[in-house]
């Protein structure tokens, strides 16, 4: 089992060049960042943490696509990806240019992690009605997909619809970058994943054995391998035992919590985890 590591980037965390490195020099898998294109201050949605007020690092999210180019200029190895994005909060065809191009220059190393999000302000700022948000997910991976893959790309759904087109460069990893998708293992979510995903971010580990099957099933009986179907438990407070229950499980990655701090605060919890990579 592969060990990445997580942190909400902020202007005052860490800087990513400087985490980027020292990731990869440590012998990682891969860094995972973070999306918020702005919070309403209205604070109608309850913060996700289950805190009465929202941590500020979520006010100060910078873009993840342009920190993670910046980390793909300064590394080779470590796989780079968004955990989670916001892929709705974007015109889909400009967002699949700009996945694209972020694959092609770092040589084949993002990783699309998506969620359907959980604030209602950010979601309406943006035109999106709450409760369609599934549904115009799913468009926006497939509209993107048809672009990345195809040299004449065509595509009609409820909410995206484009004409016959070109768009290049494509990604390195064809046909499509790896999309993960987070959230509740529910009927939607196993269908979307078995539909255009390649795999589930469980946040906690809670239900994660008793849905694997589900998932698998649901893999199956869209013509595709089960064994193909990835399971990264991201956020995770490592310890021994916790690391040898996702080994058991199959898991194929998991995704370390760090910090949202300095350097000096970040870097001694990076060392600490150095431990769990040969323990998985």
């Amino acid at each position: 089992m592969h060990v990445g590591v997580t942190l909400h980037l902020t202007d005052r965390s860490i800087d990513i060049v400087d985490l980027a490195r020292e990731v990869e020099a440590r012998g990682f898998r891969s860094l995972y960042v973070p999306e918020h294109t702005h919070i309403p201050t209205s604070r109608q949605s309850p913060a996700p943490t289950g805190t009465p007020e929202l941590d500020e690092q979520y006010y100060r999210s910078p873009d993840p696509y342009v920190a993670l180019a910046a980390a793909a200029a300064v590394t080779e190895q470590i796989r780079l990806g968004t955990g989670i994005a916001l892929v709705i909060q974007h015109d889909p065809i400009a967002l699949a240019k700009t996945i694209a191009s972020l694959d092609h220059v770092s040589g084949g190393r993002f990783v699309l992690g998506i969620g359907y999000g959980w604030n209602r302000e950010e979601m309406a700022n943006h035109g999106i009605e709450f409760g369609r948000r599934r549904d115009m997910v799913r468009e926006w991976v497939l509209a993107m997909q048809q672009l990345w893959a195809h040299d004449e790309a065509e595509f009609r759904g409820e909410f995206v619809a484009y004409e016959p087109s070109a768009a290049w460069p494509k990604p390195v990893q064809q046909p499509s970058p790896p999309v993960l998708l987070g959230g509740a293992p529910g009927p939607t979510l196993i269908a979307h994943v078995a539909e255009f995903g390649h795999g589930w971010i469980p946040i906690g580990g809670a239900g994660v054995r008793d849905s694997i099957p589900d998932f698998r099933a649901a893999y199956e009986a869209a013509g595709r391998d089960p064994d193909t179907f990835r399971v990264v438990p991201f956020g995770t407070h490592p310890d021994e035992a916790k690391l040898a229950y996702y080994t058991e499980l199959g898991c194929d990655e998991v995704v370390l919590r760090l910090p949202s701090a300095p350097r000096d605060r970040v870097l001694p919890v990076l060392d600490d985890y150095v431990r769990f990579l040969t323990a998985t």
